[in-house]
């Protein structure tokens, strides 16, 4: 794939990746298009990813290894914490692009050069990525719009990343979710394409969160960024259906009531929470008119064809 020339840069926040940062930088190796730059920010990382990344910032002179200080405690904001602490590497550099990408991911080589083309052909077009998958699949885009684009690879034009403040550290996580949604806000187009995907080695939240504590947790977090009601409805009764069938999307449903009947505070403005809700009704509206059509369409179909006999 033949890149446009857009100037691009990478940063990534990397707590304790030994195990899977060598996959997500041979990825960035094997690229068509490189960036000008690609920042590793470790968050005093104890268990090797250092010295991963040193090996390879001695080989390369694009990649670069910033030691942010250990810290005791762990949560969402940290990442947020590292990737300005990335951009301030960066910022006074001539880029077009900056992206955010996991160091727990492996992708094809032709996936930044493919970003880079749709930005080139779309001025509009604000954030964008790429699917990611944990081996069953991509997101069902039903649900998911692809106006979503996950925290996992996600490149942000710099003048969108800048309108929108970069990334606002949320102690209980989300930042992704709010800088697209925000980028939506001011009037940005965000689109994740899934003509390409990359592979999530970890599965998604047991950072810090593992059995029936990590859907509870979800439904939290869904109301703390502004969910609807009824939205967080639907969508829990769709999550019913994978495992553990059932008590996952009851957990997440009892994680997301719990929060908003005991008042739990908002990580969002209230002018971000309607403008999410919005969007999301207006999704829930439409799926149910595709439905509906669906449905009078199949009945139709069904119906025997009238015939008159012969005289």
């Amino acid at each position: 794939m033949k890149s446009p020339r857009l100037q691009y840069v990478m940063i990534t926040a990397a707590r304790n990746e030994a195990a899977f940062i060598e996959l997500t930088i041979q990825s960035m190796l094997k690229q068509t298009a490189r960036p000008f730059r690609w920042v590793i920010v470790s968050d005093g990382s104890t268990d090797g990813t250092d010295e991963i990344v040193r090996k390879h910032a001695a080989q390369h002179e694009w990649i670069h290894l910033l030691r942010m200080p250990e810290r005791t405690e762990r949560h969402f904001g940290g990442k947020a914490v590292c990737f300005n602490a990335g951009y301030e590497q960066i910022k006074g550099l001539s880029l077009d692009i900056i992206g955010n990408l996991d160091a727990d991911l492996s992708f094809e080589g032709d996936v930044m050069a493919f970003l880079l083309e749709k930005f080139a052909n779309n001025p509009k077009l604000g954030v964008a990525g790429v699917p990611f998958t944990e081996g069953n699949g991509t997101y069902d885009f039903r649900f998911s719009s692809v106006e979503h684009v996950s925290g996992a690879c996600q490149m942000f034009r710099r003048e969108c990343f800048e309108a929108i403040g970069g990334y606002v550290p949320i102690k209980g996580g989300g930042i992704d979710l709010v800088a697209v949604v925000t980028a939506r806000m001011k009037g940005w187009e965000t689109r994740s394409f899934p003509e390409r995907a990359c592979f999530h080695h970890r599965k998604m939240g047991t950072g810090m969160n593992r059995g029936f504590k990590l859907p509870f947790k979800w439904g939290q977090s869904d109301y703390r960024l502004g969910g609807h009601p009824v939205w967080e409805l639907f969508r829990c009764l769709y999550q019913m259906k994978n495992k553990p069938f059932i008590l996952g999307g009851l957990i997440c449903l009892t994680g997301y009531y719990y929060a908003l009947m005991a008042g739990h505070q908002k990580s969002v403005t209230d002018e971000f929470a309607r403008f999410r809700g919005q969007e999301q009704m207006n999704r829930l509206r439409s799926f149910w008119r595709r439905t509906m059509s669906f449905g009078k369409r199949r009945k139709q179909n069904a119906a025997p064809c009238s015939s008159s006999k012969p005289a």
